[in-house]
């Protein structure tokens, strides 16, 4: 089968390059790398479809075709150009989703690929419009939903004018009803996620979450390549590199690994890590701040969002006169970050991941799986993965059960961490991820092609003002 991912705002390379370090460049870029990579392993050929950027800024985008080396020539990134030259953030492309499916089917002519799955709003929005143009089915794998995201931030009729200028809030419903109502499968990370974000009163009449027909639970995998417990070259030189670094190497730590975002909470746990001076003793704090080594001194080179997130945790350390017990890492590749969590794992660490809610939490699951104990959200995909009882699940809006589950990681260190590590071994691999979507991909294929509707008008902003009131 050829299959296409429509993935407009992700951008991918072979370097991986910026990887954590833009709100375009999440967890999300993983999914669809190893999801392709994993097909393509299963004899598959895949193209990801991005948009094509070319801005010295930006230097990684800017060739119309590339690879991943390792699964060449099978697996192709395409990037489309749209919107000018210079990059875009996501909110900025809702204007420019037309000019970037004509220019994918312009590049393919006749010979169009199978089938398509989308990824997020503005790639299940492509898919509605390729559906529309050529009778392409696609899943909809939509891994965060706008209305949540609406909630999360308290769009309200006071400030939803000045949301909806920020993030396009009417365009982005628009487009995941389209999706939702139109995709042949919707394919979500957990139960949950399928029961919970999908049933918002927004998405009411776009699609029915008792519809068994029209969802699959598909959870993603870990890269088993890359996140293991077998020692290499770069775990010896992130060893010298930590015993010099760290203010307390031979000590239990808890390792905090995400997005400098306002929903990965990271004030949460160090709210929790701060209150007892006995826990702060014991055990030292790690925070791993891609793109800044120090950042009581750097912070000034941080987005406006990302030190309105950080420093409040800068403030929380320094009143507490923790400093010398907390450490930043600047962690700049995934084998590095692997390496990293190995280190720690040597040390009966555990992970910490406290946000307010996760749709999966692919962070988690590669984190035990190079041998660290656990602290989750209980907030989403996290309390299904280690449902189990394998891992500390903790409410992230309450600082003394945040600060239960850290006691808990650490003390059941060796039971935590051996018994996570095998739940994800046996339930979470892209092995088994790519094996599901095929499944479905080949099931809607023998249905053949169906063009839908043309789609009029990309705009909710009417059903927005009703559900605020």
């Amino acid at each position: 089968m050829h299959i296409l991912f429509f993935n407009p705002q992700g951008n991918f390379d072979d370097a991986n390059s910026h990887w954590t370090e833009h709100p375009d460049f999440g967890g999300q870029l993983v999914y669809v790398k190893e999801v392709a990579m994993a097909m393509v392993d299963a004899g598959h050929t895949v193209d990801i479809v991005t948009r094509r950027i070319i801005d010295p800024e930006w230097p990684e985008f800017s060739a119309p075709i590339d690879h991943y080396d390792s699964h060449s020539p099978d697996l192709r990134i395409l990037r489309v150009p749209c919107g000018g030259d210079a990059f875009l953030a996501k909110e900025q492309l809702w204007a420019h989703m037309d000019e970037f499916v004509a220019g994918a089917i312009d590049f393919y002519g006749s010979d169009l690929p199978d089938f398509v799955t989308a990824h997020y709003a503005d790639g299940g929005y492509c898919a509605v419009l390729i559906q529309a143009l050529t009778g392409m089915r696609f899943t909809f794998t939509g891994h965060s939903l706008g209305a949540q995201k609406m909630d999360k931030l308290g769009m309200n009729r006071i400030n939803a004018s000045d949301m909806e200028q920020r993030f396009r809030f009417s365009r982005r419903l628009a487009a995941e009803r389209f999706s939702m109502a139109r995709a042949y499968r919707i394919i979500t990370s957990t139960q949950q996620e399928r029961m919970e974000q999908y049933a918002h009163p927004l998405y009411s009449g776009a699609v029915d979450v008792n519809d068994d027909a029209k969802f699959s639970v598909i959870p993603p995998g870990v890269n088993t390549r890359v996140f293991n417990i077998e020692r290499g070259e770069m775990d010896r030189e992130v060893e010298q590199k930590l015993n010099a670094k760290l203010k307390n190497p031979g000590q239990q730590h808890l390792v905090v690994s995400s997005r400098i975002d306002e929903k990965k909470n990271i004030g949460g746990a160090v709210s929790a890590y701060v209150k007892s001076p006995e826990f702060s003793a014991r055990a030292g704090l790690v925070i791993c701040a891609r793109g800044i080594d120090d950042p009581f001194e750097e912070i000034g080179r941080l987005s406006f969002d990302e030190q309105e997130v950080l420093q409040p945790v800068l403030n929380m350390i320094s009143e507490a006169g923790l400093r010398d017990r907390v450490d930043f890492l600047n962690i700049k590749s995934q084998a590095e970050l692997a390496a990293t969590y190995r280190y720690f794992a040597t040390r009966k660490s555990a992970f910490v991941l406290t946000s307010f809610y996760e749709p999966f939490g692919l962070a988690p699951i590669e984190a035990v799986a190079c041998g660290l104990s656990c602290v989750a959200t209980k907030n989403g995909g996290p309390s299904e993965i280690f449902a189990d009882g394998s891992a500390a699940l903790v409410d992230p809006s309450d600082v003394d059960d945040i600060a239960r589950g850290l006691e808990l990681a650490l003390d059941n260190y060796e039971d935590l961490a051996a018994r996570s590590r095998d739940r994800v071994l046996a339930k979470y691999t892209w092995e088994k991820t790519a094996a599901d979507y095929l499944a479905i991909i080949g099931e809607g294929m023998a249905r053949g092609r169906e063009k839908g509707e043309p789609v009029q008008a990309l705009d909710a902003g009417q059903r927005i003002k009703s559900y605020l009131g």
